[in-house]
């Protein structure tokens, strides 16, 4: 092992250098006093749970992502967060029991075992918001309307939004009473979007015409707003739920055209996150990557095994897919302090700091210049005091 490959970090694991960093510490800021405005609280959820709270009611995909350890007081499993969702809907259920809606947010950083296939990294800064206690198209279209403009906020000038319900595809499965086996190869075939796998399990599996049809046009039933008028026949005479998903999307999607100016795009067979969705879901993505930069949907009732089952709708994003949207900030420049001991001098540092003013003082012995430290101004001692001075590119090598 060479000594360059003993300090490599391991695959999936980034470390956040400057500049970016400080445009990944001004955009946390700003996202959360967006949600402030809106009325969520800040939550802060602890790195490591027991595992019985940390995967309740999330399936299996979490419970993959999740690096386990052996609490050495308890002997009892835990793991680390690889998703604040579970997290914060433990905290509204168990810990707050607040009557009526909740508004919480949060950002902090999460582990993952494996990378994620559409991100890559497996130490994300998850940021997001989750709202408790209202069953409402309301609450859902907030949601929304917060994650595309965190997007706003974050720099992203052009939004494909898809919307897509699981109530859909629930309710024809319930309909056409398939067995375990028989749901999860059709669910693999909707997920592949392969017409032919999913045709011949239709056949085989469902003996009603009318829903046989029904589950073969989920796969078809993907693009723009024309989608919802083609659902509407193609699904005529399904259960009673469907029609009221497809009622929720249209009411969706005029509220967000009131309101943004984004590209709609629907798919009603998009399965994501089906072990714990209930609802609407969404997925909002942007020219340049190819993945989706926020990700929601309503998961009503996790808090269930919490003692409280409660609605819940919400939305998560990555803090460091969201910082490279833009450029970090030009650096507003520093003041250059000589490195000597003197009262007036350190007064008058203190003062421009105290100002908001970056100033950085040289120590004795150092080499590096004003130019190093990306400093522009100089203090300098002019007609009995201490004065700034602009730097030159002269003068500052």
């Amino acid at each position: 092992m060479t000594i360059a490959d003993r300090w490599l970090l391991p695959d999936g694991m980034d470390e956040v250098l400057p500049p970016q960093a400080s445009r990944m510490e001004e955009l946390r800021r700003a996202l959360l006093d967006l949600y402030h405005c809106w009325g969520y609280d800040q939550v802060m959820p602890p790195p490591v749970e027991f595992l019985d709270s940390l995967l309740t009611g999330t399936g299996t995909d979490l419970d993959l992502q999740t690096f386990k350890l052996t609490d050495q007081l308890t002997g009892r499993m835990m793991g680390a967060s690889a998703d604040v969702t579970p997290q914060v809907a433990r905290m509204d259920a168990h810990s707050l029991k607040r009557q009526g809606p909740v508004r919480l947010c949060y950002c902090t950083n999460v582990l993952r075992a494996k990378a994620d296939q559409h991100q890559g990294g497996r130490s994300p800064v998850q940021v997001g918001v989750e709202l408790f206690g209202h069953a409402g198209l309301e609450a859902d279209g907030e949601i929304i309307h917060l994650a595309l403009a965190s997007l706003k906020a974050a720099g992203a000038d052009e939004i494909h939004l898809a919307l897509g319900h699981i109530g859909i595809y629930r309710s024809l499965v319930e309909a056409a009473a398939l067995s375990d086996e028989q749901e999860r190869a059709l669910f693999e075939a909707l997920a592949l979007k392969s017409p032919g796998q999913l045709a011949e399990l239709v056949h085989r599996s469902v003996s009603d015409p009318a829903l046989a049809d029904m589950l073969m046009a989920l796969g078809e039933l993907h693009g723009d707003a024309s989608v919802l008028r083609q659902a509407r026949d193609r699904l005529a005479g399904a259960p009673a739920p469907v029609m009221a998903a497809l009622d929720q999307l249209e009411a969706l999607y005029k509220g967000v055209l009131a309101r943004f100016d984004v590209s709609l795009y629907f798919d009603l067979a998009e399965l994501r996150g089906y072990q714990y969705h209930t609802g609407m879901m969404f997925a909002a993505y942007v020219p340049g990557y190819g993945h989706a930069l926020a990700k929601g949907g309503r998961y009503d009732d996790t808090g269930r095994a919490f003692g409280r089952a409660r609605p819940a709708t919400g939305f998560s994003m990555d803090l460091k897919q969201l910082a490279s949207l833009a450029l970090a900030s030009p650096s507003q420049g520093a003041i250059w302090a000589p490195a000597q001991e003197e009262e007036s001098l350190n007064a008058a540092i203190a003062t421009l700091r105290e100002q908001g003013e970056r100033v950085i003082q040289a120590l004795p012995g150092q080499r590096t210049g004003p130019a190093e430290h990306s400093c522009d101004r100089r203090l300098e001692f002019i007609d009995g005091r201490w004065q700034t001075t602009t730097l030159t590119q002269e003068t500052s090598a």
